[in-house]
């Protein structure tokens, strides 16, 4: 079986040996994963960002399922182009797996980047937004997006020392897909 990685992990400084500790922790278990690194791409070309998406959306056509790093990136919830290439699979009755290092409720979450208040019942962010407040972890559309098209999201029970690196999540999900 071929599983996408996706994840804000290429964005670390370390990025290529993350993937390559991932890609091992699937042959452990008979998988093979597709890290969005390992495609080649002309980072000088004026194309390169279509690249990089074509590449992706390539491995993605080729993969069996996906496993998601859904760790808050760069705000409270999950990063853009994860979310993307999560329902891109959801959307092709690919088996969806994902897990998050940050065990925290998506409205506590967002109550780390600024003021959230109760309004008529509902909850409202500094500008007057609503904040969604399921008792969900993330966006509710990829909480179900997992349960209807894989597993349900997997959390540690408590934040590791290093969010980003802390496979033990991961190594759970790359379990779960050798076991389908």
């Amino acid at each position: 079986m071929k599983i996408y990685l996706a994840g804000p992990d290429v964005f670390l400084p370390d990025a290529v040996g993350i993937g390559e500790r991932k890609r091992a922790i699937c042959a452990a278990h008979g998988l093979t994963g597709l890290y969005p690194l390992d495609n080649v791409i002309d980072l000088a070309a004026n194309d390169a960002s279509r690249q990089i998406f074509a590449g992706n959306e390539a491995m993605m056509d080729a993969a069996d399922a996906i496993i998601a790093n859904l760790t808050p990136f760069r705000g409270p919830g999950a990063d853009a182009g994860t979310a993307y290439e999560l329902g891109y699979m959801a959307g092709r009755g690919k088996l969806c797996l994902a897990y998050c290092n940050d065990p925290a409720i998506y409205a506590d979450r967002v109550r780390r980047f600024g003021d959230v208040a109760s309004n008529d019942g509902r909850l409202v962010d500094a500008h007057g937004l609503t904040v969604e407040d399921f008792g969900l972890t993330d966006n509710l559309m990829m909480i179900h997006a997992l349960e209807l098209h894989g597993c349900p999201l997997v959390m540690p029970t408590e934040t590791p020392a290093d969010i980003w690196r802390d496979l033990a999540a991961f190594e759970t999900c790359v379990r779960m897909a050798a076991a389908r």
